[in-house]
Order: C-alpha cells, then sequence, then structure tokens
C-alpha cells in the first residue's frame, strides 16, 4: 500500500472515532451542549469530562509530535506561522462561541449529527457551509493571497 491509502484509512478512522466520541458524549445534543454553557441557570457539567478528556488527549498528541521529526503519512508538519493574537482571531473565535452557545452545535459535532437526519442540523449545516464560502470568497481572498498558498494551509493547523 501507499503513502496515500495510508492517509486516507488514517483519515477515515480518524473521523469514525472522533463522531462516535462525540456521539457517546452527548455533544451531538445541542440541548446538552446549552445546557453545559448555561452557567448562570440549569447548568449540567458532564461536558466538563468531555472537555478534559479531549485537552489530555491533545495535549498528549503535542507531546508525542514534538518528538516526531515528521508525520507518519506526510513529508512535514504544517504548523501555523502567524502565532498572532489579532482582532480577526478575536473576532472570529466570538463569532464561534456565540454561534456554538445560540445553536449548541459546532462544525465536528454537526457533521456527526447529520447521521441523525434531523431537519435543523441539515439548515445548520448548510448555512455553515454557506458562511465557511462567503467567508473565503470575501474575506480570506483579501487578506491570504492565492487559495492553497501555506498561509491558507498555516491557518487550517493546530498550534505546535
Amino acid at each position: 500500500m501507499n503513502s496515500a491509502v495510508f492517509r486516507l484509512a488514517a483519515t477515515l478512522v480518524s473521523g469514525v472515532v472522533f463522531g462516535f466520541g462525540l456521539s457517546l458524549s452527548g455533544m451531538l445534543d445541542p440541548a446538552r451542549v446549552r445546557a453545559f454553557l448555561d452557567i448562570t441557570g440549569n447548568w449540567n457539567p458532564s461536558l466538563a469530562f468531555v472537555l478534559a478528556g479531549a485537552v489530555s488527549v491533545s495535549a498528549l498528541g503535542v507531546v508525542v509530535s514534538r518528538r516526531l521529526m515528521r508525520p507518519l503519512f506526510d513529508a512535514s508538519f504544517h504548523l501555523p506561522s502567524n502565532r498572532a493574537i489579532d482582532g480577526r482571531l478575536i473576532a472570529g473565535s466570538a463569532t464561534f462561541g456565540v454561534g456554538w452557545g445560540l445553536v449548541g452545535l459546532c462544525p465536528g459535532p454537526a457533521l456527526a449529527s447529520l447521521s441523525l437526519g434531523l431537519p435543523a442540523t441539515i439548515l445548520f449545516v448548510a448555512a455553515m457551509i454557506v458562511g465557511m464560502l462567503a467567508h473565503d470568497r470575501l474575506v480570506e481572498r483579501k487578506s491570504a493571497g492565492p487559495v492553497g498558498d501555506a498561509g491558507t494551509e498555516a491557518r487550517m493547523s493546530l498550534p505546535h
């Protein structure tokens, strides 16, 4: 098998494990997520354990990645070059947080929730895709240069 097949298999397995974890943790239920975010009302702290588990796994991944010369299925790590905390980052984070709080879904759980076939989730994912495309066409093109450049790839990676 060549590396492209391994990369595709690793992507598929990672997606299935991620989706299963979201389902098992209750992250596919917008009401449960909103209850977790409602710290002044009927707060449900159960998702704090999900967060603790996610942070632990991510921290382990960062430690392991720092010890590797390169990733298993690629020639190099694709890490962000921009570490600045600027207005765009703050505005994007705030928009993401407000949307998550209002709807109870973020992109990963929304995509996994499509398997439930709920009209509200389908509408949310459609709106999310339209918003992503609009952002790509209206904002990113003005500030980043051609799609596929190192800056675009770096923005899609996690910090190291």
